[in-house]
């Protein structure tokens, strides 16, 4: 049976008090589950357009092509059992315009289709933009592809929604994706990983209500939502959710606020000890680390781990057991702008870290994200200059790249394109 999505968000936001059921939630309470409706827009017959499902759409219409879009930023990147490559990136701007495309390689990444799926939720019949600007794609141990996307009103209303689509077909020739289901409020960039006990934890953020008042339109200096959705403050942080069910269900567990807290795009890695290290993005010039002795459950106070610029960075651990990093700068530097993006490897579980590939040394290039292919390639997607260029690029190397510094493998390659939009333009949204 599926769950309306407000039940959804009562097994997700109940971890954080007590057992994952509805009739405990009665019996105790709680102001941080979701009201009715929408406080600002919400109507009889329509009480909450945000928790309405967006369907991927795998006929995009002629509007959808690359030769007619003007804008570009890198979600992610995943591979296949079959080996097809996907990537996702966010058309429209970093703004209420933003939708999702998705495109793919059957050629490991030498040549790409054109526009193969959209997730566009927007409706002309609201009063105010429905956009979806986070997420990510990720392929679990089954091989079933799984994409994460975000829908809010206007570019932030205060609460913000992530939700879930499973492909399992993802290397067919008419890929279907499932119903999409609801896992909770918040945002969740990077992937999942799986850890030893057999949980997914899943990355998830809940923006600062500051964010609910930037990048408004039609000249307004206060949103709407300004003073909407106050029962979810104690939760804008870097926080988790976790499945012990193959997906079916989410639980959201409580992490951290780290200094400069705005656009967290937190990442969590198992450490070899079996204990959690979640690194977080921040404002303050630092990407912040806490970890968690209980596989998620509980996080210590966040501490200043690498200097880094205001920006996305990306970890993993390789199948060898090695770490991955790709970060803007050195491990010791703070890089004045969005440039110098570098790839590291650790061996001893992120005390040190060796190498410093230069994948791309341009201004205006952010957003990594990647994934180990069986061959022992690391790809790495980002963007560059979203809405002068708007070019989603490919970096592709081995560890024995990485630690050398340059390119030695014989398919190495840096500054590929995915993808140019056709129109580019100036957009008033700015890099988040």
């Amino acid at each position: 049976m599926k769950l309306h999505p407000c039940l959804w968000l009562l097994s997700t936001v109940f971890a954080l008090t007590g057992p994952t059921c509805v009739s405990a939630a009665e019996k105790h309470p709680s102001r941080i589950f979701l009201p009715s409706r929408d406080p600002v827009i919400g109507t009889s017959e329509r009480p909450d357009p945000a928790m309405e499902p967006v369907r991927v759409d795998t006929r995009p219409a002629e509007k959808y092509r690359l030769v007619n879009l003007d804008y570009g930023m890198t979600i992610g990147i995943e591979q296949t059992p079959g080996g097809r490559i996907w990537c996702c990136w966010v058309a429209g701007g970093d703004d209420a315009d933003a939708y999702f495309l998705l495109a793919w390689s059957d050629d490991g990444g030498e040549t790409w289709s054109d526009t193969k799926a959209v997730v566009d939720p927007h409706d002309a019949t609201l009063p105010e933009k429905r956009r979806t600007i986070v997420g990510n794609l990720w392929c679990d141990p089954d091989g079933q592809l799984w994409l994460f996307y975000d829908v809010a009103m206007t570019y932030y209303d205060g609460r913000g929604g992530t939700w879930a689509t499973v492909c399992r077909n993802p290397d067919g020739r008419k890929p279907r994706w499932s119903e999409p289901q609801y896992v909770g409020i918040g945002f969740t960039l990077n992937k999942p990983i799986v850890l030893s006990n057999g949980e997914w934890i899943l990355p998830q953020s809940l923006w600062e209500r500051g964010v609910i008042d930037i990048l408004l339109d039609n000249g307004r200096k206060q949103n709407v939502y300004h003073d909407a959705w106050h029962e979810y403050d104690s939760l804008r942080r870097a926080n988790v959710f976790i499945s012990s069910d193959k997906g079916r269900s989410w639980q959201l567990h409580a992490g951290v606020a780290v200094p400069g807290q705005r656009h967290d795009e937190n990442m969590v890695i198992e450490r070899r000890d079996g204990s959690l290290a979640m690194t977080v993005r921040s404002k303050a010039g630092w990407i912040y680390r806490s970890l968690s002795y209980d596989k998620g459950r509980t996080w210590s106070s966040p501490e200043e781990w690498q200097p880094h610029v205001n920006s996305r960075h990306f970890i993993r651990r390789l199948a060898d057991g090695r770490l991955l990093l790709v970060r803007h700068g050195m491990t010791d530097e703070q890089t004045p702008k969005r440039s110098h993006l570098r790839a590291f490897i650790s061996e001893d579980d992120g005390l040190t870290w060796q190498g410093g590939l230069l994948l791309d040394e341009r201004q205006g290039i952010s957003y990594p994200d990647g994934f180990e292919s069986s061959d022992g390639y690391v790809y790495i997607s980002y963007d560059r200059n979203r809405s002068k260029d708007g070019e989603i690029l490919l970096a592709r190397f081995t560890p024995d790249d990485v630690l050398h510094g340059e390119i030695v493998s014989p398919r190495g390659v840096l500054r590929k394109i995915i993808s140019t939009p056709g129109r580019i333009k100036t957009h008033r949204s700015k890099n988040r």
